[in-house]
């Protein structure tokens, strides 16, 4: 769980009548610039198709589908973090898309961002960990038969979905596995089921995801027999160094693992 101070609110749009101008440039733009701005990022999430996918025997899960150009593509899956779906994780799924992707960010809560901790704080406190994987199982199962996937998909979250990210993995079998700062405490004998190789962005800094706890995971991932599928990447960095929204934004840090992140799964897809 994260413990994120200083989220920013949305800015105020610009009149309808600019608007159809003003964009046209940003989508050149780079992922982090994007992501600075509140009304880049509402603006790249707009597009976005909201989408529901059946579960048996559970309510549908609702999430935000970003298609890119390609008729076949590889699927990635993004958990968001605590606050919920809010449009950073939407812009970080269109920026995918834009590279090759079929991206789906995934809705574990079914409710509205949070905007302030206590909000996020009673986000993940309502959510039941049975169904949450039964949502993630249900999601990648869906974009593993997805008419525009090609049947590989990633999975990828952040502080809270970074665990969670780890957790739908273990349940069901993906190519690969990214997680920004989530909890990694699992077990060897829980590891093994991992099919694909695990790509993880740290912080030294991190009082909630310490040093100790990924030594940890690194030595059962060792001990699973999967040391050499596990990628570690450490920063002079704290909790949520790549979320603009976060008082601990960390612009160098966030770009160097955003573009590890995307030459693992290049990688990891193909």
């Amino acid at each position: 769980m994260c413990d994120l101070h200083g989220r920013s609110a949305h800015a105020d749009t610009p009149p309808d009548a600019g608007r159809r101008s003003f964009l046209k440039g940003f989508a050149a733009l780079p992922l982090a610039a994007v992501l600075l701005d509140p009304f880049l990022a509402l603006a790249q999430s707009e597009g976005l198709e909201m989408v529901e996918v059946p579960i048996e025997g559970e309510k549908p899960l609702r999430g935000a589908l970003a298609l890119p150009q390609a008729a076949s593509a590889p699927a990635v899956l993004l958990i968001h973090e605590w606050w919920g779906l809010d449009d950073q994780v939407k812009a970080v799924a269109t920026a995918l898309a834009k590279l090759g992707f079929v991206a789906f960010a995934i809705d574990l809560f079914d409710s509205d961002p949070a905007t302030d901790v206590d909000g996020a704080l009673k986000l993940v406190q309502g959510l039941d960990p049975a169904t949450a994987t039964a949502k993630l199982s249900a999601a990648i199962a869906w974009l593993a038969e997805h008419e525009r996937g090609n049947g590989r998909v990633a999975t990828i979250g952040w502080g809270f979905g970074g665990g969670w990210s780890l957790y739908a993995s273990l349940a069901s079998p993906v190519s690969a596995t990214v997680i920004y700062y989530g909890n990694v405490e699992k077990t060897a004998a829980e590891l093994k089921a991992l099919s694909g190789p695990v790509l993880g962005h740290f912080g030294i800094l991190d009082v909630n995801i310490t040093k100790e706890m990924v030594e940890r995971f690194q030595e059962a991932m060792a001990e699973a027999g999967k040391a050499e599928t596990l990628i570690v990447h450490w920063y002079e960095a704290d909790q949520a160094f790549a979320n603009p929204a976060a008082g601990r934004y960390d612009a160098d840090d966030a770009r160097l693992a955003w573009d590890r992140t995307l030459e693992f799964l290049r990688a990891g897809l193909g």
